[in-house]
């Protein structure tokens, strides 16, 4: 079934999603797939995908993505990167001086229905770093 992507909304998490592949959009069961675009010099909210995994692919821009328990540790991904963010990881992007433009795939049909926001970003002079496997690129 062909999905043109016209419509969209702003993600609670932050970005705006244009409709793609989801049970709202096209009755998907398994699958919701995305193209999200996320504005220069913002931070999303952080966030986890309650009993989802998601993978993302960066079509265009540079970005970071912070993650762990307090967001303690961050990967810096460009074009061309995927990511994979296993089920319940809190993480949030966060955008320099362009736009940053991602294809988003998760576990969870609906749209939003698992998107769980969690309390206020730590300080951004955390020192960062990561443990292997927690996000993969």
């Amino acid at each position: 079934m062909l999905r043109r992507s016209s419509a969209g909304y702003r993600g609670k998490q932050g970005g705006f999603f244009f409709q793609g592949i989801s049970a709202e959009s096209c009755g998907s069961r398994r699958l919701c797939l995305h193209v999200v675009t996320v504005p220069p010099h913002t931070e999303g909210t952080p966030h986890v995908h309650a009993g989802h995994e998601s993978g993302i692919y960066v079509v265009r821009g540079t970005h970071t993505i912070r993650y762990g328990q307090a967001l303690e540790f961050s990967q810096v991904l460009e074009a061309g990167d995927m990511v994979y963010i296993p089920a319940d990881v809190p993480h949030m992007p966060v955008t320099a001086d362009e736009e940053v433009v991602a294809i988003v795939a998760r576990t969870d049909p609906h749209e939003q229905e698992s998107v769980h926001l969690l309390g206020q970003r730590p300080p951004l002079e955390l020192v960062l770093g990561g443990p292997a496997g927690a996000v993969r690129r």
